[in-house]
């Protein structure tokens, strides 16, 4: 396994997508601090340029999240879009398909978590330095990221499973939206007459990341278990079902 990873870390190094997805990350994080920055300068009763608005394009609910699965999307493909022809000529090879669809997994993920760290890291050294400072604001600005991290780590699972499984990119994106962008209205819509089920759209990743987004604006973020108990389970299924799925897939 260890070959395997150190060839498909050196391929995924040689992608040109992977460094420009980063570089356009940090400079938009980068051009937001500025725009925000140069708007207070130019007007004195400015409101927004404050930390707290400033972190709050990160923990944009909903919408933030899908925001950053895209990216995930983008450094997932990095070993799966194309390169997923190349399979074929692994397995021929002998190696194992539970190595090919692991290694896959672990790399591509490392990086993007990597790219995370490196752009919360930057937002405060940004916020707090070219901002207004609102009080406690970093502390609530971590702890709503670590509260959106299982949320995040479950699409990017569930991204990873469904790219091996060779779905069209376009049903990617489909499924994404009704999870992480609808998933909370549609339940509350459908089960809101089954008594005991009706408050089951509390757990819809949108209705947690919307959550997580008002705590944050309110000042008020703390660490929550349904985050946690949502990505787990969406994060298990999916690695579940990708990993038993793949290894009894065909390869054309």
């Amino acid at each position: 396994m260890i070959n395997y990873m150190k060839s498909e870390n050196y391929r995924l190094l040689r992608k040109k997508s992977l460094y420009m997805t980063s570089a356009i990350c940090l400079l938009l994080i980068a051009a937001a601090a500025v725009v925000l920055y140069l708007s207070q300068q130019h007007e004195a009763n400015f409101p927004y340029a404050t930390s707290l608005f400033f972190y709050a394009n990160v923990i944009n609910g909903s919408l933030g999240s899908l925001l950053i699965l895209v990216v995930a999307f983008v450094f997932n493909l990095a070993l799966t879009g194309k390169d997923i022809s190349l399979i074929k000529q692994s397995i021929s090879f002998g190696i194992p398909r539970n190595v090919i669809y692991w290694s896959k997994l672990i790399l591509t993920l490392s990086y993007f978590l990597l790219l995370c760290a490196i752009g919360i890291l930057f937002m405060i050294g940004l916020g707090e330095n070219l901002l207004a400072s609102e009080e406690q604001s970093v502390r609530n600005f971590l702890i709503a990221s670590l509260n959106m991290l299982p949320i995040v780590l479950s699409g990017f699972f569930m991204i990873h499973m469904l790219s091996m499984l060779k779905v069209s990119e376009v049903y990617i994106i489909i499924m994404l939206l009704f999870i992480y962008i609808f998933s909370g209205d549609l339940l509350r819509m459908v089960l809101r007459s089954i008594s005991g089920l009706d408050g089951l759209y509390k757990y819809a990743p949108s209705t947690l990341l919307d959550k997580n987004l008002m705590d944050f604006m309110d000042q008020a973020a703390q660490f929550g278990y349904r985050y946690w108990i949502t990505g787990i389970v969406i994060s298990v299924i999916s690695l579940l079902i990708g990993a038993r799925k793949f290894t009894k897939q065909n390869i054309d």
